[in-house]
């Protein structure tokens, strides 16, 4: 069964590439349109993990959900050693301490709301490798009284580089305080809303401005993203379950998550348009073959051959011809891939998003393996009906096409 429908496939090769081309045509596109969508989940999630969230970040127990309305109630007391303890945990590349607070800042004509953190520069330096100074320069472990600005605060206030500007705010004792700083460079991250209302200062001169010891989180920047969940459980272990909290950065990334969601609605249609497509495109070229042959499938009943056989053989014969074209179609939609991610594709800003970026084809192996099922599966369905309809032909009107 299986060498007689090999054979049938390359006796008639006309109809064979038309179909194979149907085929191949939709498995390529699967994946060609998959690893689209898996490098701009992949882009967006370090640019994400890499422009201020860190991949994971541990807080005072119940600051994550209260934190907003008394800040200064949820302060880690001695950072410093909490650091260390989990900087020995494996995969933990770099723990930040972070200060965060909210003020105004003012450039002696004006003034506008801020938030600001206090940080440590080497070590945000390490992890923000997709926060570009556009202005000036990052801040240094140097630096006393310097400050950076996003792009929209520095537009708001019209600020550059060498101008100074004070930040005034309420200290957790409630009195008011305020410092000079040296605006020495202008930022922007992934994020617009961010950008428009965010400043960054050394840690020192925030602890000395909020008059403070304490920070409010500890930010853990890990060797590999695929380590979260499993380093997040392990410090979970380790810290006190009613004194701290450890969040990652996907529950933490709420634009990722909303992003993600839509572009996997989008590809699921997507998917459905290009598996309904083969079906057509196989479905025809399925009927013109069985049609073509219906005399030969007539001789074949008439020597004693049960429509049972003559459905099966089709079967046999469409399946093989659908790995064939599945295993033709990975084949160009990889090479396909690898031509376009050599010369990459310019893409704009994501909505409320700054940079835009290169995209790539990133060949995953569930997209590859969902093209090969797709392909596969398609061709053996749209053979089907034709298949069972010749199979119940009566061998007298078979034989007629003769």
């Amino acid at each position: 069964m299986f060498k007689l429908a090999f054979r049938n496939i390359f006796r008639h090769r006309g109809r064979t590439l038309l179909t194979l081309g149907a085929i191949v045509l939709g498995v390529a596109s699967l994946i060609l349109t998959g690893g689209f969508v898996q490098d701009v989940f992949l882009q967006l999630r370090e640019a994400t993990i890499h422009s201020r969230l860190g991949h994971l970040q541990v807080y005072r127990q119940g600051y994550y959900e209260h934190g907003r309305r008394d800040p200064y109630a949820y302060l880690i007391k001695h950072p410093d050693q909490l650091a260390s303890r989990l900087e020995g945990v494996p995969h933990v590349q770099d723990v930040m301490e972070r200060l965060s607070f909210s003020g105004l800042l003012s450039n002696g004509r004006a003034n506008l709301p801020v938030v600001g953190e206090g940080v440590q520069p080497a070590k945000e330096a390490r992890l923000g490798g997709f926060v570009t100074m556009v202005k000036g320069r990052a801040l240094r472990q140097e630096d006393r009284e310097s400050i950076v600005l996003g792009e929209g605060v520095a537009s708001a206030l019209k600020l550059k580089p060498g101008d100074y500007a004070t930040v005034l705010l309420n200290t957790p004792g409630g009195a008011l305080n305020s410092m000079d700083f040296k605006v020495v460079g202008v930022f922007q991250s992934i994020s617009r809303d961010y950008d428009a209302r965010a400043v960054r200062l050394p840690l020192k001169a925030a602890h000395e401005l909020v008059n403070t010891a304490g920070v409010h989180s500890l930010v853990i920047s890990l060797d590999a993203t695929r380590h979260t969940d499993a380093t997040a459980a392990r410090i979970t272990q380790l810290l006190p379950d009613q004194k701290y909290e450890v969040k990652t950065w996907r529950q933490l990334a709420g634009f990722y998550n909303k992003t993600v969601d839509l572009y996997r609605r989008q590809f699921l249609v997507l998917q459905v348009i290009i598996l309904v497509l083969v079906l057509l495109g196989v479905a025809n070229s399925v009927t013109i073959t069985v049609h073509d042959r219906t005399g030969e499938f007539g001789t074949l009943m008439a020597l004693g051959d049960p429509g049972f056989t003559v459905f099966r053989l089709l079967m046999v014969e469409f399946v093989l011809l659908g790995l064939l074209g599945s295993v033709l179609g990975v084949a160009v939609g990889a090479g396909l891939a690898e031509v376009i991610s050599a010369i990459g594709i310019p893409m704009p800003p994501p909505p409320n998003m700054n940079m835009g970026y290169v995209a790539q084809i990133r060949l995953q192996p569930q997209v590859v393996g969902l093209a090969f099922t797709v392909g596969a599966l398609a061709t053996a369905l749209a053979a089907i009906l034709p298949a069972r309809r010749v199979a119940h032909l009566p061998v007298v009107e078979a034989l007629r096409q003769n």
